[in-house]
């Protein structure tokens, strides 16, 4: 695992004496969330009849109240959601089990592995698990091998998916790292004044990858509109995160989910697999989803924080 050294600044003692400056490893790819307030939560409703609509079975906004001001020391965030291909390193390395799709379509295979099958065995793993679409019947070894590898590496820049709650927290750990609190996600993609999306308070559909093409995910990063304050991307669309938290109303609020308490853990951001519900309402940064933490979904990856110091 990469890492780079930040030094922090001195602090100040009695006697006009100084500390060494502490050292903290951070890992590659992330970047610094100051200390400080920000808005967090929302006090909108649904004035317009959408939770009917749709038939959503919860009111929408209501968790969200009432609006509030948090403070938050400074942290580390993962600048982008944890791709399939360092998830896979993690699968290799430590044996945890990979995400259901990846055993499905042969992600999960190592090239290693890939190379130790037969010619004839090959072609029907080409066939029943990377379903590839061309006559693979006059490819010998050498040229399958490379197809294999390149439907791979397709998939090597998207992000993780299907993974559970608890797998998540583990990889991070794996990492050095740890889930970003709720309050620490949101901070990343609201910034200091409370936007209500990573690039503003107007919805602009075009600037986060939603869903509405042919392919649902997209590489990390693809959007680079979808960008917080703080140079976080994807934190608008592409694929819904996990966070740390248990899914609790916010205090002095008057609605009360059934799923709240020490049962659901909290989910954040938009997910382009959300089909026909593609609204604006879910690709804010203060909406709240929730699942239990042995769950998984091909619409919610996650990213991962670190403490500063």
């Amino acid at each position: 695992m990469r890492a780079f050294w930040i030094v922090l600044p001195l602090v100040l003692l009695g006697c006009g004496k100084t500390a060494p400056p502490p050292v903290v490893a951070v890992s590659a790819g992330m970047v610094l969330v100051p200390a400080g307030e920000f808005v967090m939560g929302s006090n909108q409703v649904d004035d317009s009849g959408k939770q009917a609509e749709f038939g959503f079975r919860e009111p929408m906004y209501l968790d969200e109240h009432p609006q509030h001001r948090v403070m938050v020391d400074a942290f580390y965030i993962d600048v982008h959601e944890v791709k399939s291909a360092d998830y896979k390193q993690f699968i290799l390395e430590t044996g945890a089990e990979p995400p259901p799709p990846w055993v499905q379509n042969g992600y999960n295979v190592s090239q290693m592995r890939l190379r130790e099958f037969d010619l004839e065995p090959l072609r029907g793993i080409a066939a029943d698990y990377f379903q590839l679409d061309m006559d693979i019947s006059t490819l010998d070894k050498p040229q399958l091998l490379a197809e294999l590898v390149k439907i791979q590496q397709q998939q090597d820049g998207l992000p993780v998916t299907a993974v559970k709650w608890y797998d998540a927290a583990t990889y991070c750990l794996w990492r050095g790292k740890r889930l970003p609190t709720e309050a620490e996600w949101e901070k990343a993609a609201r910034g200091s004044d409370g936007r209500d999306y990573p690039w503003g308070n107007e919805w602009l559909p075009e600037k986060s990858n939603i869903g509405d093409g042919e392919v649902v995910l997209a590489n990390v990063g693809s959007y680079a509109e979808d960008r917080s304050v703080y140079g976080v991307y994807d934190l608008g669309g592409n694929v819904s995160e996990w966070v740390d938290d248990w899914y609790r109303a916010y205090p002095g609020a008057e609605y009360q989910s059934p799923f709240a308490g020490d049962i659901h853990k909290v989910i954040k951001g938009g997910g382009a697999g959300v089909g026909h519900y593609a609204l604006s309402y879910f690709f804010r940064s203060a909406r709240r989803g929730q699942a239990d933490p042995s769950a998984m979904s091909t619409d919610v990856g996650f990213r991962c924080a670190q403490n500063a110091g």
